[in-house]
């Protein structure tokens, strides 16, 4: 503070002219104080922080840990929270300053995610602040401004928040599930959420400086504190829209690695933090009498590097999704030259039916075969070169007897059914690839995680055995690929195969096949679907790939659109053919 200031008395009195300059001066200073002592440190730092970024500063690397956020005094949040951006450096004047390189967001299968999960949903509360439930959130970074938030584009911008009660509380536990969403014209994607199990999350904002404009930020409260993970979830859902903000990202001299095409190490990251990036759009596209929509010329070609090949084979009128690489869209000649030979091996769900009929019926040229059942074993041919020739095997999981469902992973305590899987892998050859999923089914089936969790134990333990009577037989072990459930759209957000619990099946499904050493690499179709699974414009609730027909869709709207699964099967030929 500045030092206290001493006024002769006597001076002020003999000199009349100077009194009420004195008087004024000490009212100043005195309202000064009041402003200051009124502005709170994360007020404060908010303004600096604002300032910093119209200046265009990239400050030095600080990554966000678990927030300070104890719970000794439950009423109170700390004033320290600001906003952080991960990944910057120092400069000033973006366009005289050499290009900054910063790093693209990334996420990965949480250590002991099982054990720390059950620990967490069996916790026992005793404190207001853990029994009482989310209602709200404060974002110290980004609330309380009427101005529109502007970022700089390349970063990763990761702001704190907290979840608060019905009485404007902070909570201290965690276990909310929140769906996040970053739309702009061109761009769509899944903001990472953070939960430090205290109450207390954050999440992460990246847009790519090619996509710089003005972007809608949205957070959805859909369930608190694994609800979603009940058997009976319908009646526990949340589903309230938290926020809502406008973002503008603005172009700086950061810049992004370029993404490069995936080869197989890249499959082998466990969670992918990927976008949905548009390139091209025919307003004026309408949907055939087929049911397609064939919005630009088949040989629209991709714009490197998001994509290599023939974008308006897709059908999604310009969008296309890409990760930490970027993927081939392949021809019918390409995918035929890669595959012919070959036997993949599917175990999952309906969606392996779709995905199947979409890749035969749109890249391998097959548009005769108008549907596959949930379990066949077939070959088939390249109509221009029959001597090209591909043996796909598909076995329905949702229930050991093919015309049931709800069973997921507790089909195989059925010895007939584990005795079916066998006998595919006892030939003389074998499948050379394996594409496995399960969620759908048994977020139906499964009473609770832990529940679950035994089944999953399980069915990996299975696997597990099937590849070592493979091994002892003098034969090379499939490439295994698990293919991580969809995130269940519109109405189906709220039932007993929510996103909240296809997320949490995947995760432990995953890490119980990757402990048995089974798995090759993964194929992150939740993060596909995420940015897409607000509504039913791309999916029923639990197909993404349902075949194309001129009729109402689910929403009242003619026709559907079906790309996000043709994407799916780019994605999958990707990893079959990766070297």
């Amino acid at each position: 503070m500045p030092e206290k200031v001493v006024v002769n008395q006597w001076g002020v009195w003999s000199i009349p002219i100077h009194h009420w300059r004195v008087g004024l001066l000490t009212a100043l200073v005195l309202f000064g104080m009041v402003l200051v002592w009124s502005i709170d440190g994360c007020t404060v730092k908010n303004l600096i922080h604002t300032w910093r970024l119209r200046q265009d500063y990239h400050l030095s690397v600080v990554r966000v840990h678990s927030p300070n956020f104890t719970h000794s005094n439950p009423n109170t949040l700390p004033s320290h929270y600001v906003p952080t951006s991960l990944d910057r450096k120092a400069h000033l004047g973006s366009q005289d300053q050499d290009p900054v390189t910063v790093s693209w967001i990334s996420s990965e299968l949480e250590a002991n995610l099982t054990s720390n999960l059950l620990a967490h949903w069996s916790a026992h509360g005793g404190e207001p602040c853990k029994d009482s439930k989310t209602v709200e959130i404060v974002i110290p970074g980004l609330d309380g401004g009427e101005r529109m938030i502007e970022l700089s584009a390349g970063d990763v911008h990761e702001f704190g928040f907290h979840a608060l009660d019905e009485l404007g509380k902070p909570h201290c536990v965690g276990g909310d599930y929140f769906e996040t969403d970053l739309s702009g014209e061109s761009w769509k994607s899944r903001p990472l959420v953070k939960d430090f199990s205290n109450g207390s999350y954050s999440v992460s904002l990246q847009v790519h400086p090619d996509f710089e404009g003005v972007y809608n930020f949205t957070i959805i409260l859909l369930y608190r504190h694994f609800e979603g993970l009940k058997f009976t979830p319908w009646r526990f859902v949340h589903d309230r829209v938290l926020r809502n903000i406008a973002i503008r990202f603005y172009r700086t001299s950061a810049q992004l690695p370029e993404l490069k095409a995936c080869k197989a190490s890249d499959f082998s990251r466990d969670v992918w933090c990927g976008r949905w990036t548009r390139h091209a759009k025919n307003d004026e596209c309408l949907i055939g009498n087929d049911g397609r929509y064939r919005c630009l010329a088949p040989d629209f070609p991709c714009k490197a590097p998001w994509c290599d090949g023939s974008l308006g084979t897709l059908e999604s009128n310009g969008w296309v999704y890409s990760t930490h690489c970027s993927f081939k869209m392949y021809s019918a000649e390409s995918a035929w030259n890669c595959l012919k030979g070959r036997w993949i091996f599917f175990w999952g769900d309906s969606n392996h039916v779709d995905t199947i009929r979409n890749m035969l019926n749109f890249i391998l040229d097959l548009p005769e075969i108008h549907a596959v059942p949930r379990r066949f074993d077939m070959n088939f041919s390249n109509p221009k070169d029959p001597s090209q020739t591909i043996r796909i095997t598909s076995i329905f999981n949702g229930h050991w007897n093919e015309t049931q469902n709800y069973l997921g992973l507790d089909s195989l305590r059925d010895e007939g059914f584990q005795n079916l899987l066998l006998k595919y892998f006892s030939e003389d050859t074998i499948p050379d690839t394996v594409i496995m999923n399960s969620g759908l089914h048994d977020g139906v089936h499964w009473r609770n995680i832990r529940a679950f969790s035994v089944g999953a134990d399980y069915a990996a333990s299975f696997w597990a055995d099937v590849m070592r009577t493979v091994k002892q037989r003098g034969l090379a072990w499939p490439r295994v690929f698990y293919r991580n459930t969809v995130a269940t759209g519109g109405y189906a957000r709220s039932l007993a195969f929510n996103p909240n619990k296809m997320e949490v099946f995947n995760g432990v499904f995953l890490e119980k096949l990757k402990h048995a050493g089974i798995v090759s690499g993964v194929i992150d179709n939740f993060d596909m679907t995420f940015p897409w699974h607000f509504d039913n414009r791309c999916n029923d609730g639990v197909h993404y790939g349902r075949a194309p027909v001129k009729m109402k869709w689910r929403d009242g709207q003619i026709g559907h659109q079906y790309f996000v699964d043709l994407m799916l099967a780019h994605v999958l030929l990707n990893a079959l053919c990766s070297t």
